[in-house]
């Protein structure tokens, strides 16, 4: 196993960035542990970064895939200067910050700082699986009501954040030069926990997720993913094995509010296609779109990605966020064609995919700690392929 360097390859300039590089190290570790403290250490980070381009009179840089946020980032205000409650949808925009970490950490975790970002990613993950396969096995978190969720306030949240450190772990296995021997060995954590969880969304998108890191590497490792399915189905408890089967059943309640929710959700963009109700809207005008099946009387989201964006911002906002995720996928495929930090690019280009898939019956992309880490993944190999990058 090989000793993380935070400097690797390149040393901070001067005391502004030693300081950021260290914010940004603390907030990577803290993301999957407490909100608040990560809150804390991406405001320091991105003051830090502020004076250091200030000081040094230099332009910002990010991956191409940034700009189509920031022109999301521009039409979600738009949306909620035109919101259904003005006041509420511009207090939730204050999300939108989150989306500095892109340029952030492309600047901090420039050439080899990046692996060791991820190491720390892959290392808190670990110690947050064992948390929650504590809370499960000896604090009785093992039911769909009281779910494990380890330090994070929500089973959902956790889960997602599993579901993104596994296809990392699996990137760095298949494709890293540097401690594949730790992923191996934390993997069977991983996966044990998030099976805890009993989240279906997240259960379906770590298996496309890791499907697309197989495929980075040679696509008959594909054909383990349905061995490992039978073979976690034969082996899990009951709860968990009953839980899988629900997946296909069209008479499980949850299954048919996300159907109904989808159906409102249709409905609602035919009456607010440009802009949308507003941010943090959907709530208060669901129970009018509400379609006879539906389960719940109301919803704070439509537990789908695409439908919640343009329902809540329009159908240009959702154009705005369907071009980030293409501009992400296209520029990682690209990077997967060098030789250096593939594991990087495999890691970030299946948690795209995770995302995606999992956020067909969950509003992943709205979860705050889900996405900083999301957004952490997606740039960490652009900013390891800065000035044409060292070797992992």
């Amino acid at each position: 196993m090989t000793t993380i360097s935070f400097t690797a390859g390149v040393a901070p300039r001067d005391r502004i960035e030693s300081v950021g590089l260290l914010a940004l190290l603390g907030l990577v570790a803290a993301m999957q542990l407490s909100i608040a403290v990560t809150q804390i250490l991406l405001t320091v980070a991105v003051l830090c970064w502020l004076a250091m381009h200030v000081s040094r009179r230099e332009r910002i840089e990010a991956p191409p895939f940034f700009w189509p946020l920031v022109v999301y980032a521009a039409l979600t205000l738009a949306s909620a200067g035109f919101s259904l409650d003005p006041r509420v949808s511009f207090t939730d925009c204050k999300q939108l910050v989150l989306l500095l970490l892109v340029p952030v950490v492309y600047d901090f975790a420039r050439i080899g700082r990046a692996n060791s970002v991820l190491s720390i990613i892959l290392t808190v993950g670990a110690a947050s699986a064992l948390v929650g396969i504590v809370q499960y096995g000896i604090l009785n978190f093992d039911n769909l009501g009281r779910r494990p969720q380890g330090t994070l306030s929500h089973w959902m949240t956790y889960s997602g954040t599993l579901m993104l450190v596994i296809c990392a772990a699996m990137a760095r296995l298949l494709h890293g030069r540097q401690m594949r021997l730790w992923a191996a060995f934390i993997m069977p954590a991983l996966i044990v926990s998030l099976m805890l969880t009993q989240t279906r969304g997240a259960w379906i998108g770590v298996a496309v997720g890791v499907g697309i890191v197989f495929l980075t590497k040679d696509f008959r490792l594909t054909a383990l993913i349905p061995v490992a399915v039978v073979t976690a189905v034969l082996l899990a408890p009951t709860a968990l094995t009953e839980r899988f089967y629900s997946i296909f059943d069209k008479t499980d309640l949850t299954n048919r509010d996300r159907v109904a929710m989808l159906q409102a959700g249709v409905a609602i963009v035919k009456d607010y296609p440009l802009m949308g109700v507003g941010p943090d809207q959907i709530e208060r005008i669901y129970p009018t779109y509400r379609v006879p099946d539906a389960v719940k009387p109301t919803n704070p989201h439509l537990h789908n990605v695409p439908m919640q964006i343009a329902a809540e911002r329009g159908l240009p906002a959702l154009g705005a966020w369907l071009w980030f995720v293409a501009s992400a996928a296209i520029g990682l495929l690209r990077l997967l064609r060098r030789p250096r930090h593939r594991s990087l690019a495999a890691a970030g280009l299946g948690a795209l995919a995770a995302m995606l898939a999992a956020g067909l019956t969950e509003y992943n992309f709205g979860d705050s700690e889900f996405q900083m880490l999301l957004l952490v993944m997606l740039t960490l190999p652009f900013a390891a392929n800065r000035d044409g990058g060292i070797p992992e």
